[in-house]
């Protein structure tokens, strides 16, 4: 041990016999170590908004990759991205809500918790695309069980949503 060491700053209910006998000065400057830095709430609500419009961003760029590649699904990161803009950029959303292809999703979901006929078909067809394919290529069995579940819960799930206005 050193003897010109500093202890650790402990909380007080931790203090060892020796801490308890500091000079005032000593207390005090390990005292103001414990403290945790104040953000300010202006600069804080700018952190929590970057965290909104970084969430929105990376979910929406998962839903248009999820476009591309059928694996993906795109509706519940569209979704995602919509609730994360509008608690971040009013204006990102509102740019999300008046596009030709997402708009129509998300007012469906968030007037009547709707999806789709036609995106139920599509997503249930997926699925078990994807489920045929692991089959196929052979995956053990325990990973086709888990799949299966996932899967499955996910395929009831999305039949357990009304269809929306006809």
């Amino acid at each position: 041990m050193n003897v010109g060491a500093q202890p650790v700053p402990r909380p007080a209910a931790f203090t060892t016999g020796a801490e308890r006998f500091m000079v005032a000065p000593v207390r005090k400057a390990l005292a103001v170590t414990q403290e945790t830095p104040k953000i300010p709430k202006q600069e804080r609500r700018a952190l929590v908004r970057l965290a909104w419009n970084v969430a929105g961003s990376v979910a929406l760029l998962l839903g248009l990759i999820g476009v591309v590649l059928p694996v993906l699904p795109t509706t519940p990161f569209v979704l995602v991205a919509a609730f994360a803009f509008s608690n971040g950029s009013p204006r990102m959303r509102q740019w999300l809500v008046s596009h030709a292809v997402f708009g129509p999703l998300i007012a469906d979901w968030e007037a009547h918790g709707a999806i789709a006929r036609p995106i139920k078909r599509l997503s249930c067809a997926i699925m078990a695309g994807v489920f045929l394919v692991s089959v196929i290529a052979g995956v053990a069995l325990p990973i086709l069980i888990v799949q299966a579940l996932c899967l499955g819960g996910a395929a009831a799930y999305v039949l357990s949503r009304p269809d929306g206005p006809q």
